[in-house]
């Protein structure tokens, strides 16, 4: 059997093990770095499709795209960090149509699924899927020049 040795420069060893004691520290700032470009997309994708295209004139009041933002880097229960673009919720304007006992509110994650695939008598207008296709390798990018940043700077 082969055997192989491989001697590292201990500088380049040193910021290693520097790193992976700040590894919890620094993956947060990574991926919230990626978070945020994906997240302009988005909001300049849905502020491109809200209210366009409609037979009437629009009622968009705004909160939709002001819900939009990055959560926190968190651990999941598999220990992977995870940031997620999406709506805050609960809507902060009450609707004004007429309530019924049975009306259900709107939240702006319904909202917004109506926007991204359509319905009856209204058609789809994508922005998320096309956003995460968009800005995928920005995303990428931005993350590796943050974690350079990081690294440098341990």
């Amino acid at each position: 059997m082969a055997k192989a040795i491989m001697k590292l420069p201990e500088d380049f060893l040193l910021r290693v093990s520097k790193l992976a004691d700040k590894t919890d520290e620094i993956v947060p700032r990574v991926l919230q770095a990626g978070g945020e470009v994906v997240e302009a997309k988005v909001k300049s994708n849905l502020q491109a499709v809200v209210g366009s295209g409609t037979k009437e004139e629009s009622r968009s009041t705004g909160e939709l795209v002001g819900a939009l933002g990055v959560s926190p880097a968190m651990l999941d229960r598999d220990g992977n960090f995870n940031v997620k673009v999406g709506f805050d919720e609960p809507r902060r304007q009450q609707n004004t149509a007429v309530r019924k006992r049975s009306y259900k509110e709107r939240t702006n994650a319904m909202i917004a699924n109506v926007l991204e695939y359509g319905k009856h008598g209204q058609p789809a207008k994508p922005f998320l899927k096309p956003a995460k296709s968009a800005s995928k390798n920005a995303c990428i990018e931005a993350m590796k020049a943050k974690l350079e940043s990081e690294v440098n700077g341990v």
